[in-house]
């Protein structure tokens, strides 16, 4: 029988205290898989998570949701409003505790790019962009992103041994 984990009261608020970090990508070419039809959010009450987390969350469903209206030929971007960064095609996603959200992908001219953004500023649109040509099926992210996000709150809901 495995003996639990006993902490301090001092290594508790510390671990409590320690950021976490999440970033997803869909750059490999892994099928997506499929999301079970949940919110796909950590159940812990939104008081517990921070800023960041509960952000990412909320855009992680909104993405998600906003694939299945999608047809076969058009992938999900994003546009942030407010700055002169245009449109994101999506590759990526994370948040970096309390308060950091980062966004990964390509722009128009297929530049790499990278956004950084405190969760203060997100004001975001998301479109449909035509399917790269040289790819045989649309990218679909959001479930990649609910999966991902499903596994990471599991783990780290997880006793440890």
């Amino acid at each position: 029988m495995t003996q639990p984990d006993i902490s301090t009261t001092a290594e508790a608020a510390e671990a409590a205290a320690i950021p976490r970090r999440i970033e997803v990508s869909a750059i490999d070419d892994d099928p997506a898989g499929d999301c079970p039809q949940q919110d796909c959010v950590n159940e812990r009450p939104v008081a517990t998570k921070s800023p960041a987390e509960w952000a990412y969350e909320r855009l992680v469903l909104y993405i998600r949701d906003f694939e299945t209206q999608l047809d076969n030929e058009h992938e999900v971007a994003m546009g942030f409003t407010g700055s002169d960064a245009g449109v994101l095609r999506i590759e990526g996603m994370g948040f970096f505790d309390p308060d950091m959200l980062t966004f990964y992908g390509s722009d128009a001219a297929g530049v790499r790019t990278q956004l950084v953004q405190h969760v203060s500023q997100l004001n975001v649109i998301l479109r449909a962009l035509p399917k790269r040509p040289e790819t045989a099926a649309p990218r679909r992210i959001g479930f990649r992103l609910a999966e991902r996000l499903e596994d990471a709150t599991r783990d780290a809901e997880a006793p440890a041994t």
